[in-house]
């Protein structure tokens, strides 16, 4: 505008109309809204001064005391809301479902003046009816009918006549670009009805409705900013209705309703953290304010702050939600229990009761998942425990309320790095467990067993370090006095465990390595350092079965590590040695064989031990998506022979056993056939193929 720094008083109820006009008419002369802070974009389309007329419906018996102004051909009125007082909580979402906001204006019509005092109604939708008067046929009426930069062509009206714009059906209040035809059923079902209307849904909330909110972020009336956050989050669209709840807040600080509004919005999102502390701001700016007590009840069981949770929804004044009450009791049940579990270390029954409480209502409670973490790891169950870490509920920023708290006899924040210390040690991260139990302790100076945890750590990480230290010296037998001393103190730690095996068996004393491996592996099944040196060990003492046993679990582990796989072929051919059979030529690696007549195909299955072979035809899809597959086989299991055939090349061979289907793959035991597959998976044949390894 070209009259910047006057008021609405200087420039007169006449000049203002005109200046409307003039931005309106002249779109050369308007500014590029791209220059502009505008939160979010704004449609291009914009009326024409003819083309809508806005009409505002008050209580107020005079234009003047309503704050309206009127132009000279009375199409334009401009009508000003008084701004709410804080002790109102009007458009507060109410109901403990936050799926479902509620505001005092909502069964209000789009389209239809509001009666509340003070109050403006801007008629969203043409419909053709009520004190709206028709556009002009050369109009662009408001929202998504045409085109943005096109025009109605003449005639077009005409055709339109016969046929009423009406708000697309079900429940939703579209506002801006949602009209839809009416009327006519035609051909289309009741499916791609309910499609259309939610694709116009979209395009008011994605279209013309960022238009509608990016008015909202710019107007100065917070109860106006609330209601549109309201509709947001009636649809879902959580994060634009914290942006307006924001907006509103920052226009009234004071008013309590809005913090609540958006503590619902923060909820919904997840960010629980924020939504109790805004909460809180609500119940500190109106002590007596219901429906955030209610609220804030239903945030506090969430985190599994069960004293919290009781203080506000028995508020003084109001009966507690029943729902809530059942959910409030059932968690506090189940988390009593797994107190007094975990107190004599019954750690079924304490994971047992801590998923119960979180099944019953405390699913953002970072002490529970933790417990559950701590439970795990005390039943050997290291996998599951350091995977579940990544499943903790973030809280943050930690609110006062949740810090007073106590789990289990010590701080709430102090208990996740007592846990996670405890884990961090269990996976040998020593260093990383002397800083995290550091850390408990100083939110948690005084408890005791945050004292203990903190001591032990520091000791067997100085006992573990000394340890390496003294086995990179091959001072063996020192070493395994120090990792001895450690384990005084984490009697199930297993990295000390495997490290002292690791000792035993330089010292040459393999009957003690085998059991230290064997306590490393009741702690963590699938630790894969314990696992190799047992079958070492195993193998020193000729115990070839036991050998093969794990150099089997370890090739499973590491397919790719030619060590272990030559390591398992030695085992093999020493276990077939020590069960009399004959080990003839056969050697370590090599390639696929590939037979070329059949004197060499009878000679190559009759060899000792296990024979595969592979019947394909070079151009046949299936053989050259399998064949790579064969390949690797081949080094997977290097006491088996691996052979391959072309049928095409080699008919007599095909003929005498029969192959009439590519890929076949036939097994042979010392020269006799035990299996035949046709057409196989990759896991199929490898399950075979591990099955006759043996």
């Amino acid at each position: 505008m070209s009259h910047s720094g006057k008021s609405i008083s200087d420039l007169g109820c006449d000049g203002l109309a005109d200046q409307l006009r003039e931005s309106l008419i002249c779109e050369a002369n308007k500014p590029d809204f791209r220059e502009l802070d505008l939160g979010s974009p704004v449609s291009p389309l914009r009326l024409r001064p003819s083309a809508v007329t806005t009409t505002t419906t008050t209580t107020s018996s005079s234009s003047s005391s309503s704050g309206s102004v009127s132009g000279r051909n009375g199409n334009y009125q401009v009508a000003r809301r008084s701004e709410s007082g804080t002790g109102s909580h009007s458009g507060e979402l109410s109901g403990l479902s936050e799926s479902s906001p509620t505001g005092p204006n909502r069964n209000l019509k789009t389209g239809h003046a509001r009666s509340d005092s003070g109050t403006t109604a801007h008629p969203l939708i043409y419909s053709g009816q009520g004190s709206v008067t028709s556009p002009p046929l050369n109009a662009l009426p408001t929202g998504n009918i045409c085109p943005s930069g096109k025009v109605l062509k003449a005639g077009i009206a005409a055709n339109r006549s016969t046929r009423t714009d009406v708000l697309g059906s079900g429940s939703g209040n579209y506002g801006h670009g949602s009209i839809m035809r009416g009327g006519g059923g035609g051909s289309g079902s009741g499916a791609s009805k309910t499609a259309f209307v939610d694709s116009v849904n979209t395009a008011y909330v994605r279209g013309g409705g960022v238009d509608v909110m990016g008015r909202a972020m710019l107007s100065v009336d917070p109860e106006e900013v609330k209601r549109m956050g309201n509709e947001m989050y009636k649809k879902g669209l959580f994060m634009e209705a914290l942006a307006l709840y924001d907006r509103a807040t920052a226009l009234s600080p004071g008013n309590a309703a809005y913090r609540s509004n958006r503590a619902a919005a923060l909820t919904a999102l997840g960010r629980i953290g924020e939504a109790v502390r805004d909460c809180e701001e609500a119940v500190r700016l109106d002590p007596n304010y219901g429906r955030a007590h209610q609220r804030l009840a239903s945030l506090m069981l969430r985190l599994g702050q069960v004293e919290n949770a009781r203080k506000h929804l028995y508020f003084p004044g109001q009966h507690p939600e029943p729902t809530e009450l059942l959910k409030m009791q059932a968690v506090e049940k189940h988390l009593n229990k797994c107190t007094d579990a975990r107190r004599i270390r019954d750690w079924k029954s304490a994971l047992r009761e801590c998923e119960s409480a979180i099944a019953a209502g405390a699913d953002f409670s970072p002490q529970l998942s933790m417990c559950r973490v701590e439970a795990l790891l005390k039943l050997h169950q290291l996998d599951d425990a350091e995977s579940s870490l990544s499943n903790i509920p973030r809280v943050e920023p930690n609110t006062t309320s949740c810090s007073q708290t106590r789990f289990f006899g010590m701080l709430s924040e102090a208990y996740p790095f007592f846990v996670r210390a405890q884990v961090e040690m269990a996976l040998g991260r020593f260093e990383n467990a002397v800083t995290t139990a550091e850390k408990a302790g100083q939110i948690d100076p005084r408890n005791v067993e945050v004292d203990v945890l903190l001591y032990n750590v520091r000791l067997v990480a100085r006992a573990r370090a000394r340890g390496n230290d003294l086995f990179k010296s091959e001072r063996f037998t020192e070493a395994c006095s120090a990792y001895g001393e450690g384990l005084k103190l984490d009697p199930s730690n297993k990295v000390l465990y495997c490290n002292r095996a690791a000792c035993w068996f330089k010292l040459g004393m393999w009957e003690q390595s085998i059991e230290d491996c064997d306590q490393a592996l009741h702690i963590h099944p699938s630790y894969t350092k314990a696992l190799l040196r047992r079958a070492a060990s195993n193998s020193k003492l000729e115990r070839w079965a036991d050998a093969v046993r794990d150099y089997e679990v370890l090739r499973w582990k590491l397919p790719d590590d030619n060590d272990v796989s030559e390591a398992l072929f030695h085992a093999q051919v020493a276990l077939k040695k020590s069960h009399g059979e004959e080990v003839n030529n056969m050697k370590f690696g090599g390639e696929v064989e590939e037979i070329s007549s059949i004197e060499q195909f009878r000679a190559a299955i009759s060899l000792p031990g296990v024979s595969v072979v592979h019947f394909k035809v070079a151009s046949d899809s299936q053989c050259m998506q399998i064949s790579p597959f064969v390949d690797i086989l081949c080094g997977r299991y290097p006491s088996i022979n691996f052979l391959k055939v072309d049928i095409d090349e080699n008919p007599l061979v095909a003929s005498a056993e029969n192959v009439r289907i590519v890929p076949t793959f036939k097994i042979y035991k010392n020269g006799s056939r035990v299996k035949e597959i046709v057409c196989p998976s990759q896991e199929m044949l490898e399950n075979s193929v591990r099955h006759y390894s043996f």
